[in-house]
């Protein structure tokens, strides 16, 4: 079973500005082939380090107020909050290794 929280317009702001730990979210859409292609890497970071972070999903097509907050224009789009905050953005498909660094990075602040 799959760790990966499914974020939609109504848990997105209570999940993000309340968690105790960094959250890694990715922005997709069902037609985008680059987002079906990440979902493994994310299940595996999500069991990889289940307790120091949460990794999400948001479909900007189904849940379009969080889309629109945070301006997504394109898809994947990562971004990682930290107390609420974003600290770090990516646009387009990414690698382990990247998801990885931008993990890593938020653990040491």
């Amino acid at each position: 079973m799959s760790q990966v929280l499914r974020l939609t317009d109504r848990n997105f702001e209570q999940e993000i500005s309340r968690s105790e730990i960094p959250v890694l979210v990715e922005f997709w859409a069902s037609w985008c082939l680059p987002c079906k292609a990440v979902d493994p890497i994310l299940d595996e970071l999500a069991q990889e380090y289940a307790g120091k972070i949460k990794i999400g999903k948001l479909n900007v097509d189904l849940n379009p107020q969080a889309g629109g907050k945070y301006q997504i224009k394109g898809v994947p789009t990562f971004m990682l909050f930290n107390s609420g905050q974003i600290v770090q953005q990516r646009v387009g498909a990414q690698s382990k290794g990247q998801l990885k660094e931008m993990i890593e990075s938020a653990l040491k602040r």
